[in-house]
């Protein structure tokens, strides 16, 4: 089943609404731009590669319902559905990154007819689908020959194919270690406070038959020590030019961990997440979500003081200087990040 895909006949965008797992499988079509943006807002996409194949789609689906033939007039309606799109969540780089694209394949073509344009929009973000399945494949190829038979994998947050349109980024090594017979045990931290590990991870990884085993996010220093542990894969939202890293809340204190146990932390990072432009951690815009995903989301009431003040960042910032290597489509980068990230792109 795919995460994420278009129904041309109909018209819509489809997701498996991850809200609902794992206790229930559900796919939902996406028609207006409102649910379009709420549905990435909410969670019911969710994974940087997923999210900007979703906002692609949706961006395509916008366009479709501009009745403008010509082009800036076009272009302008076009442009307020793209920004619109970009608003619901500031710091996966994926969203912006394939917002961008479309645009720029609709500028290439401002002097062929807006029949046309909407056409070549819809291959662009049909061809983004494609590509980030090959992508998911090729880091993973990449990454297995860090794994050895019998390794202890620990993994944080959900970076699996509900993140992506195929095998994921994090996991995407591991099913592929599965495929060919290597006997690996995972571990998935529950990720609080939306327990992606728990609710995604688990729920994929039990699916496809691998052993894997679910931990408290505070329970991973426990297993390293263990001696449990021999790796650490995680997924990405952006990486800056310097190689700091955000993810889902919490990887920086895996990492650190790490660190201290000896243990290789590896960000399985397509070259869609890394972000030039942004110098340092410094810069990545940290998303601030509800009180109410701490206090009482999970519970039959709330678990907390009534109006206690709740910090709730969704992402945090991991130091370049935690990260023994990046797991990208073309291959592994290791320290000094700021060089060999840049010459990545030359």
């Amino acid at each position: 089943m795919d995460t994420v895909d278009l129904d041309e006949k109909n018209g819509t965008l489809l997701i498996i609404d991850q809200t609902k797992l794992p206790a229930k499988l559900e796919v939902v079509a996406l028609k207006t731009q409102q649910e379009i943006y709420e549905a990435i807002r909410n969670l019911q996409v969710r994974g940087a590669p997923a999210i900007g194949v979703a906002a692609a789609f949706g961006l395509y689906l916008a366009a479709k319902e501009i009745i403008e033939n010509e082009f800036s007039a076009f272009f302008d309606r076009f442009k307020k559905a793209s920004d619109f799109l970009r608003s619901s969540r500031p710091t996966a780089v994926n969203l912006s990154w394939a917002l961008n694209r479309i645009e720029q394949t609709a500028l290439s073509a401002s002097d062929r007819p807006v029949s046309e344009i909407k056409g070549l929009i819809k291959e662009e973000a049909l061809k983004m689908k494609y590509e980030d399945t090959a992508v998911c494949r090729a880091i993973g190829e990449h990454a297995l020959p860090l794994i050895n038979p019998h390794d202890g994998i620990l993994t944080h947050c959900n970076a699996g194919w509900l993140a992506t349109t195929k095998y994921g980024t994090a996991l995407s090594p591991i099913y592929l270690a599965h495929e060919r017979g290597y006997p690996i045990k995972v571990f998935a931290d529950e990720t609080r406070p939306l327990l992606q590990g728990a609710r995604l991870t688990a729920f994929e990884l039990e699916s496809a038959g691998i052993d894997v085993t679910l931990i408290c996010d505070n329970m991973a220093s426990v297993v390293m020590k263990n001696g449990w542990v021999q790796s650490v894969f995680v997924g990405c939202d952006r990486v800056a030019a310097n190689g700091d890293t955000a993810n889902k809340i919490g990887t920086s204190s895996v990492a650190i961990l790490a660190r201290h146990y000896s243990i290789p932390f590896y960000v399985c990072a397509p070259t869609s997440t890394i972000d030039l432009d942004c110098k340092t951690g410094n810069d990545i815009t940290i998303e601030e979500r509800s009180a109410d995903e701490v206090t009482q989301l999970w519970y039959k009431e709330c678990m907390a003081p009534k109006n206690i003040k709740v910090f709730n960042p969704a992402f945090d910032v991991t130091d370049s200087s935690l990260i023994t290597a990046f797991i990208t489509e073309r291959g592994v980068i290791r320290p000094p990040f700021s060089e060999n990230i840049s010459s990545l792109f030359q």
